[in-house]
């Protein structure tokens, strides 16, 4: 790869030892991809609650915390993805003070390298949304999909260690959707039904995901009527992420490199692929469960938007969750403090749900909290949880935002 003056000196470690692990980190990144220089990043997100860290994990991050400032801390602004632990309510959720201090000792070693600990997986909603062209080193595959595609910004999936080495180093490999050529689509489908409702764009960007399977292919979409809100769009984006490993779409009409089809195409169009109303009901039938006992109903994945706290409040208003089923609603702690101040908060608890803040429910020991609540049965409007939360042991069924309150009301599937 060719290096810069500046790259060779953090390289060599005389920007200290921190910068020094980063380059050699994404030197071995680079190569893996045939990248031929790295690219100046404006932000960078980091994917790192304390599951996924585990004990060695964390003693990595508390080593490059323990040097000098100087050479420690982050070169741009960096955040965080959500947490593993609200540490303002864990131990009614089963959590251990053992993973309440890993969180705990995360959190100090982050803050220690000039970490903002934003905690959300809907910064793009929150917090300063990069703009069209602006290459970032982002984590989430829910805020890569998103800020590529509804925003027009340029980034990878970033493991962990890259989004660090990323801002540590203000730099990252110029490969895949860094560079034009990866930007154009390779897959077309045509919507002959229209999504209604935040789970119908969840279930349409499911089967276009799951239909393209690779990281390397770009679905643009037409025949959509009208224009999305930035929470159908989330919802579709996070879905066609986790069922498909995709990083970008196009909406011709509607996101910012697709104002016409032949824009994101390199000669001739792919040819077109239908999406029908018999596709989105064969998807809603294997997530079913009509009658069965709920054992916990979760908003989740992605974290909640403010319009969205508003919604859940007005549901669940005069009601109250049934003793047998667990109602929670994860959101951001910028979201969280609007909430509360608008007393949406108070709204939700008072029905007996709990609202988590700066965590999301699959990142946050979802199999041990299950286990220690006797939770099995699960029920979402997010069409990404459900197709995750099986492999922490749970029975998911999906279904509207409405229909998840009516349920947890009743105890059972509306």
């Amino acid at each position: 790869m060719k290096l810069s003056v500046e790259d060779k000196a953090m390289l060599s470690g005389e920007l200290g030892a921190p910068r020094r692990w980063a380059m050699e980190h994404m030197l071995q990144v680079g190569g893996m991809f045939d990248a031929e220089d790295f690219v100046s990043v404006a932000q960078s997100h980091m994917m790192a609650d304390p599951e996924s860290l585990g004990e060695a994990g964390v003693v990595f991050l508390e080593g490059l915390a323990a040097h000098e400032a100087v050479y420690r801390r982050v070169r741009i602004p960096m955040i965080t993805d959500p947490r593993g632990v609200d540490l303002s309510h864990y131990r009614p959720l089963g959590q251990t003070e053992e993973m309440a201090d890993l969180e705990r000792r995360t959190i100090a070693a982050c803050e220690a390298l000039g970490i903002l600990m934003t905690d959300t997986c809907i910064n793009y909603q929150t917090i300063m949304p990069p703009v069209q062209g602006e290459h970032v080193a982002y984590g989430d595959t829910g805020v890569v999909i998103y800020c590529n595609s509804v925003l027009g910004a340029r980034s990878n999936f970033e493991g962990g260690p890259s989004a660090l080495a990323a801002g540590l180093t203000g730099r990252t490999p110029r490969y895949g959707l860094h560079l034009d050529k990866h930007r154009k689509s390779t897959r077309r489908f045509v919507v002959r039904v229209q999504p209604n409702g935040l789970t119908d764009w969840g279930i349409l960007g499911a089967i276009i995901g799951r239909a393209c399977n690779s990281y390397w292919e770009v679905p643009v979409i037409e025949g959509i009527s009208g224009t999305p809100t930035s929470d159908e769009l989330k919802h579709f984006g996070a879905a066609m992420a986790s069922y498909g490993s995709i990083p970008l779409f196009h909406i011709v009409g509607v996101t910012p490199e697709a104002p016409t089809l032949t824009d994101v195409c390199v000669g001739a169009a792919p040819a077109a692929e239908d999406v029908v109303a018999s596709d989105m009901d064969a998807f809603r039938s294997d997530f079913g469960g009509k009658g069965d006992k709920v054992d916990v109903v979760v908003f989740a994945a992605p974290q909640l938007s403010l319009v969205e706290m508003q919604q859940v409040a007005d549901l669940v208003d005069g009601q109250t969750i049934h003793a047998d089923t667990s109602l929670i609603v994860c959101t951001s702690p910028q979201v969280a403090a609007d909430a509360d101040r608008m007393r949406l908060t108070s709204r939700i608890e008072a029905s007996g749900a709990q609202v988590l803040r700066g965590t999301c429910f699959y990142q946050q020991y979802a199999r041990e909290i299950g286990e220690a609540n006797g939770w099995k049965r699960l029920l979402s409007n997010s069409a990404k949880i459900v197709n995750i939360i099986a492999g922490y042991g749970y029975e998911p069924a999906l279904a509207s935002m409405e229909d998840c309150v009516a349920s947890a009301v009743a105890g059972k599937i509306v």
